[in-house]
């Protein structure tokens, strides 16, 4: 697929297409860290919900965050990086690299 073909997808509100040319794009995400595994829960006021198998404390659910889109995205580590919300629940997450595609194949909810 390629970048031009980006545009023709009805983007969900939780995903922002940044550069077109680089495939970067911003995820809004409402992150639930101590749960007993990580998945997408579905939306939440305009935001992915994400719950995350790891505790809040030292960057930890931070870190779970970022293997864990690095795994679903199929992508290095280093395409992804935290934007806002290193202590928050609400995060902005930039990934680069990745398709509209992918991220909508990856991140779908999970039943």
């Amino acid at each position: 697929m390629s970048a031009a073909d980006e545009s023709s997808f009805n983007l969900p509100s939780w995903l922002k297409l940044e550069d077109r040319a680089t495939l970067t794009y911003i995820l809004a995400l409402h992150c639930q860290p101590g749960a007993k595994k990580t998945e997408v829960q579905g939306e939440h006021d305009g935001r992915l919900k994400i719950r995350l198998a790891a505790p809040p404390v030292e960057g930890k659910a931070n870190d779970a965050l970022i293997a864990w889109l690095s795994k679903i995205l199929k992508i290095n580590r280093s395409h992804i990086e935290l934007l806002a919300g290193d202590l928050s629940r609400l995060k902005r997450v930039k990934v680069s690299g990745v398709t509209t595609l992918q991220i909508l194949e990856a991140l779908q909810v999970q039943s």
